[in-house]
């Protein structure tokens, strides 16, 4: 497809070709090739050029199938279905989409070069994250927001690498599975002073002050916070991109790792095709996640399962599915720095872009959003990443780290399953928590 669109196009230099990181490499596992013989016959080169792009795109990932989803739960909405089914039915469309994002994002990639691609990956990495957060401030959901995010970091904290690590333990039981801490100690670096800006609001409902000015103070830290924390961020972006690249890129002998029948030294479609793909998916996400946004109170009561389980818990496991497919396929395959790599950077860009971007945009709407989690999920948020920090600390891998991991977020699942507080609708300030019956009284066709 490539020269389709830009005539005779050489194979990408080195530099570009090692540009990778293990976002990209964990998307990749999970690509098949498209056979393009059918769409060769056709003799029209604009038509054949559009068709060629059009299964690279829809059928070149091994979710492909989940895409379906994507119309039901269009004619779902559109039809006044249950309001759980579009729910469940815009999920399961959001996760093959955010795995074409980030095979977009690389494709504009080699065009671009590794630090401007590096740059779209650092943004766009978590942007299904940041689409829902974004749509669910513009509703007032702040609560939704606070526990999509947060949940998004423990997920990828003890799920994602806990899975890692297990099944990297188990399949190479006879091998001392290593990595590199250096990146990991950076990334832990990082969570810390995450955890830290989160902490501090949350002390100051027991400085003894009124509560009017416990919540001015915490609103005015919390801001303060997140402007810390994205200057952070973007000396991690430098640190990552330009003065330690090294650290954070694949190895040239890791190519091996991909199936014999993907390649990715070239790009598969054109730039602009792969800029017009990418709004348009984009696009896509943006109307599925706002199908979430409306209707997970329904569906929580429809249920039984309370909004803070279905964020903490359910959202961040069915938008990043693909993502955690991939670490744990190259955990398998004995590559844990890869597996490091999505599952640190992923829980790193999330509590330093993604949720200090979030309090900026809400500041910006007029929504009082701050970094208060309450003491329960802020002790999780800390347990977590203290766990995963110790977990990582020589260098070396095996199956009970893992297994530890994954214990840990079954007991924090199992705690957000059994308590349930109040979802405030900070629009009209009303109780919108609902009992189970109820629920399925008010929200049945």
């Amino acid at each position: 497809m490539a020269e389709l669109e830009n005539g005779n196009m050489k194979g990408l230099s080195k530099e570009m070709r090692h540009g990778r990181t293990a976002h990209n490499m964990s998307s990749s596992s999970l690509r098949k090739k498209s056979h393009l013989t059918l769409v060769n016959r056709v003799r029209i080169g604009f038509l054949r050029s559009f068709l060629a792009n059009l299964q690279e795109v829809l059928l070149g990932t091994k979710l492909s199938v989940l895409f379906l989803a994507i119309p039901f739960a269009i004619v779902a909405h559109y039809c006044h279905f249950r309001n759980p089914w579009i729910f469940a039915l815009s999920l399961l469309g959001i996760t093959p989409l955010a795995e074409r994002v980030s095979f977009l994002t690389e494709q504009i990639a080699c065009y671009t070069g590794p630090t401007v691609g590096g740059l779209l990956n650092a943004t766009c990495g978590n942007a299904t994250e940041m689409i829902i957060a974004i749509l669910a401030l513009a509703n007032h959901k702040v609560s939704v927001v606070k526990y999509s995010l947060l949940g998004s970091i423990l997920s990828n904290l003890l799920l994602v690498l806990g899975s890692s690590l297990f099944c990297g333990g188990i399949a190479n039981i006879s091998k001392q599975q290593k990595f590199d801490r250096r990146q990991a100690d950076v990334n832990s670096l990082l969570l810390f002073l995450g955890l830290l800006c989160h902490v501090l609001p949350l002390m100051f409902k027991f400085s003894g002050k009124s509560a009017e000015q416990t919540a001015v103070g915490t609103l005015q830290l919390s801001r303060a916070s997140c402007i810390v924390m994205l200057i952070a961020y973007i000396a991690y972006l430098i640190f990552q991109l330009w003065t330690h690249r090294q650290l954070f890129e694949t190895p040239e002998e890791e190519d091996d790792v991909f199936d014999d029948d993907v390649s990715d030294d070239t790009p598969i479609i054109g730039f602009w095709s792969g800029f017009i793909w990418l709004v348009l998916m984009t696009g896509i996400i943006a109307v599925l996640s706002e199908y979430v946004v409306a209707t997970i109170e329904d569906a929580s009561n429809y249920w039984g399962l309370s909004i803070n389980f279905i964020s903490v818990i359910l959202l961040p496991i069915v938008g990043n599915a693909a993502e955690h497919a991939g670490a744990i396929i190259f955990a398998f395959k004995n590559k844990l720095d890869i597996s490091l790599g999505v599952a640190l950077g992923s829980a790193t860009q999330i509590a330093m872009f993604v949720v200090p971007t979030s309090v900026i945009v809400a500041w910006i709407m007029g929504i009082d959003m701050d970094l208060d989690l309450n003491i329960l999920e802020t002790s999780t948020l800390a347990i977590s990443i203290l766990v995963t920090a110790f977990t990582l600390q020589d260098g070396t891998s095996h199956y009970m780290k893992g297994l530890v991991l994954l214990l840990c977020y079954v007991v924090i699942g199992a705690c957000f399953f059994v308590f349930k507080t109040p979802f405030i609708n900070h629009e009209r300030g009303a109780n919108l928590e609902l009992s189970t019956s109820q629920g399925q009284e008010i929200f049945r066709i």
